[in-house]
C-alpha cells in the first residue's frame, strides 16, 4: 500500500530573487517525493526559474539531488527525487534575467511504499 502526503511547500506569489524553502525532517519519513512547480506568470527580459533538490544528513551541509528543467515561461513542471531524500531536505529555485518576476506555486507529494 502506498501513502502519499501533500504540503504546500510554497504558496502561489511572485518572486524576483533566488532563495530556498525548507522541507524539514518530514522528507526522512518518506522513500520519494514529487514537487508539483505552477508558474502561472512571467514578466521581464529573459527570466528564468530553476529549481533544485536538496539533501542533508546535518541540517547544515547540503548536497544537489535533482534539479528541474529551466522554465522560461508560463506552465507546469514535476521534479522527482526518488530515494534519496536525506534526514533534511530543502527545495532551492534559481531566479534570472533582467527584472524578473515569477509567479508561481510548489506542492509537495511525498510518497512511501508500505511492506
Amino acid at each position: 500500500m502506498t501513502q502519499l502526503r501533500n504540503v504546500t511547500v510554497l504558496p502561489s506569489a511572485a518572486r524576483t530573487t533566488t532563495g530556498t524553502t525548507d522541507l524539514g525532517a518530514s522528507a526522512s519519513e518518506f522513500d520519494s517525493v514529487d514537487l508539483f512547480i505552477d508558474v502561472t506568470a512571467v514578466a521581464g527580459t529573459g527570466p528564468t526559474l530553476a529549481f533544485t533538490y536538496q539533501a542533508s544528513v546535518d541540517g547544515v551541509n547540503f548536497y544537489d539531488i535533482a534539479t528541474g528543467a529551466s522554465i522560461t515561461a508560463v506552465g507546469r513542471q514535476v521534479l522527482n527525487v526518488p530515494n534519496r531524500l536525506g534526514s533534511v531536505g530543502r527545495l532551492s529555485f534559481a531566479v534570472g534575467g533582467t527584472t524578473p518576476s515569477l509567479t508561481f506555486s510548489v506542492i509537495a507529494q511525498y510518497r512511501r511504499v508500505a511492506n
